[in-house]
Order: C-alpha cells, then structure tokens, then sequence
C-alpha cells in the first residue's frame, strides 16, 4: 500500500481507508498529502480485491482546505512530490476529485471542520456520513477568492440551487444538521462516530455484487445530463451485461439456496 506523512491507507477487510494525516494543520492540503490522496485512489482502482474506499481525516477534522505555502513547497523536503506535479499538473485536482472519479464507491466520513477545499473534496465523494460537529462551507469568496475545485458546477448539481448559491456567495459555516438537511451529506450521526458509520456502509456495499456496484456508480454519473430518454438507453447498455456475469447467475443461487453470495469480478 501507498501513502506519504500527510496520507494513511489502511485495508479493513476489502474496504481502503485514506486518511489524511495532518491534524497540526485540520488537514489542510498539502502536496504530499495531494499525492498520497491520487496514489490512493489509482490503488483502489487497480486493485479488484478493494470494493470500496472511505476517506477521512485524522484528529477529528476532515480538511480545513487547501494550504498555499506547502502546496509552493516552502518548508517542505518534498522535491519528489514536486517533481510529480510538475509532471503531471492535474494531479492536484485528481487528488481533489474534480477531475478523476474512481470506480469503487468511495464513502466520507466526516469530524470537524471539512470547509472550502474540504467541501469541494467532498463533492466529489458517493456516500457522505458526518458527526454532529463537523462544520461545512465554502469560505472562498470571504477572502475574495473563487472556489475553482469544481464546486460552482458540482454543488448546483447536488443541492437545490438556492442553496448551492447561499453555500457559495456568503461563504458561512453550516453545521452537520444543516448540511443535511439540504442534501450535502446523507446522515449525521453522534460526534466521533462517522468513520465506524462510514465503515458499515463500506461492508454493506461490499457484500453486494463488485461488478454490479461499479456498473451503478458508472450509470448515475454517466446518465446524469442526459435526457430521460437518453439515459434510459444509456442504463441498458450499462447493465445488460451484468445479467451475463457469474456474478449475477451467484446472486440469484444464494437467494434460492439461502446463503451469502460469494462474488468472483466473473
């Protein structure tokens, strides 16, 4: 397994925990934390043994955003890491999952602060657990800057407008309450308990079939521009020839027999 001193990867079962791991800072981002994160995820797309991912941050915060002087490197020894920026400068927005959607579900679980930076990570995360205390916002425009990790695309698409817009234009915290109850997160649970919440779900989805869990994940973003009709079309071609795996003829064998499945990738 991978991950640098601002990333942990763990494996807890089939499930990969990234963690990132600056509490000094509310992890805030850093270039070797923005590596460790990208590494993470190709390692849970090339791996077929992993079925989900859950990602969090140590010392009860998620990520206080993005941290500009360690991102230039001052301070830092990582001439390595910056020598992997600079052959790829999109790795930071991979790492941020603006432009790069792993292919396993990857679930948040969220403490503490998870603003600017950290709430545009979480936009591009599937499933999102939160503990009563963590704090959410997009605080760009409070420092007159623009929140150019994807969140004026993202976020309207994932909230109703009216919020997506209030999130963004007044640049004010939000509570883990209110943040659910606009739709930013899934569900709140008691303070210092989301990652184990998060864990849960992560087993709940590894129980499932791996190649139908990647084939629905696939379709909800593939079809979710496209016209009804469009992404209707779109559905069959992605989920007809999951009916042709073993995995599927598994599926309906252990119903009949009364038994967990035991999926194959077949």
């Amino acid at each position: 397994m991978g991950g640098t001193e601002h990333l942990t990867v763990e494996r807890h079962g089939a499930t990969l925990v990234l963690t990132m791991n600056r509490p000094e800072a509310k992890n805030a981002l850093s270039l070797p934390l923005l590596v460790g994160l990208y590494d993470g995820w190709l390692e849970a797309d090339a791996d077929d043994t992993i079925r989900s991912v859950v990602l969090t941050g140590a010392g009860g915060d998620f990520c206080a955003g993005m941290d500009l002087k360690a991102l230039a490197g001052k301070g830092m020894a990582g001439d390595g890491y910056r020598d992997r920026l600079k052959a790829d400068p999109d790795l930071h927005w991979k790492a941020m999952l603006r432009h790069h959607r792993p292919r396993k579900p990857v679930i948040a679980a969220v403490e503490g602060y998870c603003v600017a930076g950290g709430t545009e990570i979480l936009q591009g995360t599937d499933i999102r657990v939160a503990g009563e205390g963590a704090t959410f916002g997009l605080f760009e425009v409070r420092r007159g800057l623009f929140p150019i990790g994807g969140s004026t695309v993202r976020l309207p698409r994932q909230i109703p407008r009216t919020h997506a817009l209030e999130m963004l234009l007044t640049g004010r915290p939000y509570s883990a309450e209110e943040a659910a109850r606009i739709g930013l997160v899934g569900q709140v649970v008691p303070a210092g308990t989301a990652l184990a919440r998060a864990l849960e779900i992560a087993e709940r989805v590894n129980a499932c079939g791996p190649l139908a869990v990647e084939a629905v994940k696939a379709s909800v973003y593939e079809t979710a521009e496209l016209t009804e009709t469009e992404g209707l079309a779109s559905e069959l071609l992605r989920g007809w020839p999951v009916f042709d795996t073993a995995d599927a003829k598994e599926g309906a064998r252990a119903f009949a027999e009364k038994r967990p499945a035991v999926y194959r990738r077949e």
